[in-house]
């Protein structure tokens, strides 16, 4: 028996090539600078149209002294997991505060979104238990539903006459966990979630939405798509997100407090992670400051993304299953929405090209996401860069 030559890592030369020859291989690139609505990135100045910096929160003057208060007080970091020596009165008030906002009896903070949801999920349920979700649902959802071990059933995207025919197939299971975001992420699309929810109850499922692209968004002041179709107390698990609109790091999940007390029994990610630095969960807490007290940057958001889906479909772009200030181009091909988002940027607008296996093949897209901080002009001269390269490219 011969001997092997080589690494044994060899094989991802083949898959990278396979990305390249499908002309959808990237590197980020990188920012030099705050995220703004006009960024560098890669050393040239554009409108930028990546990042989920909502609220235009993230490099907010508020939220930076915020965070140096914090460091001069309480250090760089809490040098622990919470369950140990990690828990700061700093973390206590921010999931306070959540809870408050939310509308919920308690709140509970995750390094991340991603593992809010995988924590979470995986935590709760077992191989007797029955997961039932969106297609579209975000990636921390279905690692999460596959963590936990149960039987995963997926649904047409937002069907939910689907969805209840698996909630009878499945009314014999030990749990059921009905599971969906409350803001397609890709799509920018709303879930039905009144219709979800009374669905859902009628066979006793645990209801969970995942709010991170509805958080600071969606509802009154930004508290997600359960105030905004006017469900509290009919939705059992929030998850929500720091990060985005909020603007700074981290993720959180809402709901009762028995489900808060066993997660800091039995969520992996709470239990094995170091808590965030307290200039972190500082900022955290600024922001909350400035959605309770004002709804402007709110209304801003929403005018802008308006304006920009408007101008886009007046121009002959596919921008129709947007309900919210993600706004995708759809293209089809993956090779061509990255080669529309390599040419946006050439003309000064930095719009991500997103193909499989983020979306589905065929349904590659360019995808934007306008925020409050654009001005008219920074979004006119994006809606021109699309004009030209769409023209260019055949797309419109």
């Amino acid at each position: 028996m011969s001997e092997r030559t080589g690494s044994a890592l060899d094989f991802l030369h083949d898959e990278i090539e396979q990305l390249k020859q499908a002309g959808v291989f990237r590197y980020p690139r990188v920012l030099e600078g705050a995220q703004e609505p006009r960024a560098v990135f890669d050393g040239k100045e554009v409108v930028n149209l990546s990042s989920n910096n909502y609220l235009g929160l993230a490099n907010h003057p508020k939220l930076r002294e915020a965070a140096r208060r914090a460091v001069d007080t309480y250090g760089a970091g809490s040098a622990s997991v919470r369950t140990i020596a990690g828990t700061m009165s700093l973390h206590t008030e921010l999931e306070r505060r959540l809870a408050a906002f939310k509308r919920t009896e308690a709140a509970l903070v995750y390094q991340s979104g991603f593992t809010a949801n995988s924590g979470t999920v995986s935590a709760i349920l077992g191989r007797e238990d029955v997961i039932i979700s969106d297609e579209l649902n975000h990636a921390s959802i279905i690692d999460g539903s596959r963590l936990s071990r149960a039987t995963i059933k997926i649904y047409p995207h937002k069907d939910v006459a689907a969805m209840r025919r698996l909630l009878e197939e499945s009314k014999d299971a030990r749990r059921i966990l009905v599971i969906t975001d409350g803001v397609f992420s890709m799509d920018g699309d709303i879930a039905p979630l009144p219709d979800i929810v009374e669905v859902a109850k009628k066979y006793g499922a645990i209801v969970m939405v995942d709010d991170a692209h509805a958080s600071g968004v969606l509802g009154e002041n930004g508290r997600g798509t359960v105030d905004h179709f006017g469900l509290h107390g009919q939705v059992d698990i929030q998850i929500g997100t720091l990060s985005k609109a909020i603007g700074v790091l981290g993720g959180y999940v809402a709901g009762p407090q028995v489900l808060i007390d066993y997660l800091v029994q039995r969520a992996r990610p709470f239990l094995f992670s170091t808590s965030h630095p307290p200039a972190v969960t500082a900022a955290c807490l600024a922001a909350l400051d400035i959605l309770e007290q004002d709804d402007s940057l709110i209304k801003r958001l929403w005018d802008n993304a308006r304006y920009f889906k408007e101008g886009l479909a007046e121009l002959g772009f596919d921008v129709s299953g947007s309900e919210t200030p993600i706004i995708p181009v759809i293209v089809g091909d993956g090779a061509k929405a990255m080669q529309l988002s390599d040419r946006l940027f050439e003309e000064g607008v930095f719009a991500q090209g997103i193909a499989y296996p983020t979306v589905p093949r065929g349904k590659a897209r360019v995808r934007t996401i306008v925020t409050a901080a654009h001005s008219r002009e920074d979004l006119d001269r994006a809606l021109a860069a699309f004009e030209k390269v769409g023209r260019e490219l055949d797309i419109i």
